[in-house]
């Protein structure tokens, strides 16, 4: 049971500094409506178009709504924080916020590593993508994320709760995550830095590792294209998918691993805004709005608007 006597959290922010505010304000405020208006074109053109209701694309659409729940979750909070001279969220606001976020990261590292599955089976098994990809299996590969990822943000969140939180208030950080809370805490995290860790091993290192699995197999089949056109643009997906998929994997794991002592949160700000940020305004570029069929979807969504 929680007997915590803080009722509310002061957030620092990015920066203490007030001549940078209103670049700041402006600069997230440009990059959570790209990551929006982005990721609910995607959603809006994958259901409006029945061509697009294939595995790849219902991975491409979870991963859609994932990132704008998580953006969601973080920005509009932070840019309202920008603009008060008291930056402040409440103790129940903030386990909202933690639990909704820890749900999001979770629920993307499983999603990467699922979608670098599906383009594994399209490209090395070709005549049996529609066989093994079937409805079933995307059903019960969404299934397994949801599960994963709820699961992950309960335990934690619930270690969290369980903290008591006497003062300072002072989260020094530009929304609540799990390293900030733990600096703040009276009583014990030796059991919540361990669960951290854990999940960082098995979530984000095993994730990672076997997204490069497949992405190496992936390669390799390249590798086997005769014609030096096929080969550039699969190298050129393969190169842009890994890249943002590093970008995301790295500071998570960076992040995480760490115990507590050990965070120095005026870089850990920066390394967060990678994998909170930037990465869902990168996903619907680098895995959607290359794609031909995505792109004709869309024309297709727009065209019905102008009717």
């Amino acid at each position: 049971m929680n007997h915590s006597t803080v009722t509310e959290f002061l957030i620092l922010g990015l920066t203490k500094r007030p001549e940078l505010q209103g670049i700041l304000f402006l600069f997230f405020f440009c990059i959570y409506l790209v990551a929006f208006l982005g990721n609910t074109l995607i959603v809006i053109a994958i259901i409006y178009n029945s061509t697009l209701h294939t595995p790849m694309y219902v991975l491409l659409l979870a991963l859609a709504i994932v990132d704008i729940i998580c953006t969601t979750t973080i920005i509009p909070k932070m840019l309202g924080n920008i603009l008060t001279s008291r930056s402040t969220i409440s103790y129940g606001g903030c386990m909202s916020q933690l639990f909704f976020f820890t749900w999001t990261l979770g629920a993307e590292m499983v999603l990467f590593t699922t979608m670098a599955y599906d383009r594994y089976v399209a490209i090395c098994f070709p005549l049996h993508y529609s066989t093994i990809m079937n409805h079933y299996m995307c059903v019960a590969l969404l299934s397994i994320v949801m599960a994963i990822s709820v699961t992950n943000s309960w335990v934690h969140t619930g270690l969290i709760l369980r903290l008591t939180f006497c003062g300072p208030n002072t989260i020094n950080h530009f929304f609540c995550e799990i390293p900030p809370l733990l600096a703040l805490s009276c009583s014990p995290v030796r059991v919540n830095e361990v669960m951290v860790y854990v999940a960082d091993i098995t979530l984000a290192v095993g994730d990672f590792t076997l997204t490069c699995i497949s992405y190496g197999f992936i390669i390799a089949a390249i590798l086997r294209i005769r014609t030096a056109e096929g080969k550039k643009k699969a190298f050129s997906t393969c190169s842009s998918h890994l890249i943002v998929v590093s970008l995301y994997y790295s500071p998570v794991i960076y992040t995480y691993i760490r115990p507590a002592s050990s965070y120095t949160f005026e870089r850990d700000k920066v390394v967060a805004a990678l994998y909170t940020l930037i990465t869902p305004t990168l996903n619907p570029i680098v895995y959607s709005f290359r794609n031909k069929e995505m792109q004709a979807g869309i024309r297709r969504v727009f065209a019905f608007l102008k009717r």
